[in-house]
């Protein structure tokens, strides 16, 4: 048995090996690796006369007696029991455990661990933590510090404790070291044998600390020289110079309705520069909702365009890239450029901008001028990345919320029909309203060069958020009426599509988009004109929808999450988000930046019926954040980096995202990974470093 073995080959029965499998156990190395999420202190054994009222204790005694009985009213069983010690007696009782009497017997002795209540005949120890005193036995669920792990239905930490500890025991010699003996002594960390036990089985507290420390270090270490592996693999990479054409840009900026604000001019300036070198840039433009990011990827991209080369722009949803193809065909006019859209529906008609003009074309057509190079700009979705597109001249990749895009990736862009040609890769513009906090930037992103746009147009006003109760929903209303009779318009935003039958109460009191445009169009507001939209729409449909909204034919418009990114309509002023509880905070943020994209005093409402504690604190950093970069400090603080931004998905272990909320951390890490690339770029001396990183790669996607 080895580390790859699979569960199957454990003795575990088959409706076990389903239930390790739902926590994403497939081999031994996974069921080692499933880590405690806490620890329940029963470490400290009292005798029976000291125990006092409310409070956790662990005793050991023998069993006097034992029985099950029936409680008259709710007719659950009680397993009653007596336990004495050399000082005292007392009872203990379990809920509807029946099997427990044919488990423990009288005459056992027993090690018990949990809370001691009040009866009207008495205290006793309620519902405790069970095992059998065996003569040379190890305590595994009390008497010691216990681990408490995630589980699922029909999975418990003490079905988990029982395997795991001869699994261990079983491996202790044969556990390869991953991390190298120099790392080990200078930050004098647990080796891996050992915090493996540790981890799981704890002598101490203290030890049970140091040993998840270990296991954090060693995921941030990796993620940091993953990273900065990539970084230096682009720094050795070549792209194409891009001359900075001051005349045209200086035009471009004339040709604005409006003036660009310092950041802007800032940004749009780091990135100029980057493209005039010869080494690939790898930028993460990062601005507030409406801050004007577009404004800087369209300099970046007629920057490019005219040294004569190709720009392809990813946008992540449809909508969004129809939004960015109208964008830049109204900002760059008057450039004489051909921009192209190409979305994911291979029976889709692909519209065109040429020389002012919309038209529409096969795709055939479209991907034949695009590899003739004579479109300049090609927007479109994931579609842009599939073999069949091929660019003639492409050098510059611009990505929105998306931050992520290898070497690979952009190779496989460029369409080299002469293989001996110097391979050159393109550019990589990313951009994304989302803030990222500082120790995400600091590895997830470390290989990301950061421009910042940290001001919003002149003009804009701050938009007035406010919780709003259940019952203040009518004033709600009420104000959306007056609002659209002013002439402006408003989103309602709900978690879910459609409620269906077979859903349990707490799923259907979730808003649904479907449920909640009856109301508004019928009952609400039958004299207004409501709108839905959500993502089971077909495109064309979609984009009518919200085409509508912006000429102002649709006076409320009923979405799901599908806005939350992109949509630009000046003329709303209201954005009233229900069911806020199950959104994340950045994603709230965005939702709110939907409004207030103009000089319009805008508002948003986020609609409650949550009395968690943990809701009301994440909305009231909502409203007292003075910018998106302190709330995203503060959603990372409140939900952890695992909920944050998706991490979840990227295949990072928990311990590894409880780690990012330390700085220090992630900074040693990054300062101990920079020193062993600095030493051994290609980690030539390092094979189990090698090794792992390969591993690492198969298993963490940082897309």
């Amino acid at each position: 048995m080895n580390f790859a073995t699979p569960i199957e080959k454990l003795s575990i029965s088959r409706a076990y090996q389903q239930k390790l499998k739902r926590l994403g156990i497939q081999r031994v190395a996974d069921l080692l690796f499933h880590f405690p999420h806490r620890y329940e202190d029963f470490s400290k054994i009292v005798k029976i006369k000291d125990i006092r009222l409310g409070k956790i204790c662990s005793i050991q005694g023998k069993i006097l007696e034992i029985e099950n009985t029936r409680t008259p009213r709710k007719r659950m069983i009680l397993t009653r029991a007596i336990v004495s010690d050399d000082t005292s007696a007392i009872k203990v009782v379990w809920f509807n455990q029946p099997y427990l009497i044919r488990v423990l017997k009288s005459g056992d002795r027993v090690s018990l661990a949990g809370k001691i209540a009040l009866a009207q005949d008495g205290i006793f120890l309620s519902n405790p933590a069970y095992e059998k005193l065996e003569p040379k036995g190890d305590l595994t669920h009390t008497g010691r510090i216990v681990p408490v792990y995630p589980e699922t239905e029909g999975l418990s930490s003490k079905w988990l404790r029982r395997i795991l500890k001869p699994l261990l025991i079983q491996f202790k010699d044969k556990i390869p070291e991953t991390l190298p003996e120099e790392i080990i002594k200078k930050e004098k960390l647990l080796p891996i044998s050992q915090a493996l036990w540790q981890v799981h089985f704890p002598e101490t507290l203290e030890l049970a600390k140091k040993a998840q420390k270990r296991f954090q270090f060693e995921e941030l270490f990796f993620i940091q020289l993953f990273v900065l592996r990539e970084k230096i693999k682009i720094t050795n990479e070549k792209a194409v110079s891009l001359p900075i054409a001051k005349d045209i840009l200086m035009e471009f900026s004339k040709s604005l309705p409006f003036q660009l604000t310092p950041a802007q001019k800032k940004s749009a300036w780091q990135i100029l520069k980057d493209l005039q070198k010869p080494k690939p840039m790898n930028r993460l433009l990062e601005g507030d909702v409406g801050s004007g990011k577009t404004v800087v990827a369209a300099i970046a991209a007629l920057n490019t365009a005219k040294a004569g080369y190709q720009i392809a722009f990813m946008a992540p949803t449809e909508i969004l890239a129809q939004q960015h193809f109208q964008e830049f065909s109204k900002l760059l006019k008057d450039f004489n450029l051909n921009i192209g859209l190409l979305t994911g529906k291979e029976d889709k008609l692909i519209s065109k901008k040429l020389k002012n003009q919309v038209i529409e074309i096969s795709r055939e057509k479209l991907l034949e001028k695009t590899l003739k190079s004579e479109i300049d700009i090609l927007i479109g979705t994931h579609a842009l990345i599939q073999d069949k597109v091929k660019f003639g001249k492409l050098a510059l990749v611009i990505l929105d919320e998306q931050h992520r895009f290898g070497v690979e990736q952009r190779a496989k862009l460029v369409a080299r029909e002469n293989r001996d040609i110097e391979r050159k890769i393109p550019h990589l513009l990313s951009m994304t309203a989302t803030p990222i906090p500082r120790t995400l930037a600091l590895t997830i992103y470390g290989d990301l060069d950061l421009s910042l746009i940290t001001e919003l147009p002149k003009g804009r006003k701050k938009i007035i958020t406010k919780i709003i109760e259940p019952a203040e929903r009518e004033r709600v209303f009420d104000f959306i009426r007056k609002e659209i009779q002013k002439g402006r318009q408003a989103f309602v935003i709900c978690p879910r599509i459609e409620v269906k039958e077979s859903q349990e109460k707490w799923q259907t009191e979730m808003k649904a988009v479907k449920a909640e445009y009856e109301k508004l169009s019928k009952e609400v507001f039958p004299d207004f004109k409501i709108g839905m939209l959500h993502g089971k729409l077909g495109l064309k449909e979609k984009e009518k929808i919200m085409q509508d909204f912006k000429n102002k034919k649709i006076d409320i418009l009923v979405a799901t999450s599908v806005v939350e990114v992109g949509i630009d309509v000046p003329n709303a002023s209201v954005m009233v988000i229900e069911g806020v509880e199950r959104f994340g905070l950045s994603q709230l943020y965005q939702f709110r930046g939907r409004v207030g994209r103009s000089y319009y005093q805008s508002y948003c409402f986020l609609l409650t019926e949550s009395p968690s504690q943990r809701t009301r604190k994440r909305l009231k950093a909502l409203l007292e954040a003075k910018n998106s970069f302190e709330l995203a400090e503060k959603d990372l603080e409140i939900r952890g980096p695992g909920e944050f931004f998706g991490t979840r998905q990227w295949g990072i272990p928990d311990l590894a995202m409880t780690g990012l909320k330390d700085i220090a951390l992630v900074e040693k890490t990054r300062e101990v990974a920079k020193e062993i690339l600095q030493k051994d770029p290609e980690l030539k001396n390092y094979s189990q470093l090698r090794e792992r990183l390969k591993r690492f790669r198969e298993k963490v996607h940082l897309e």
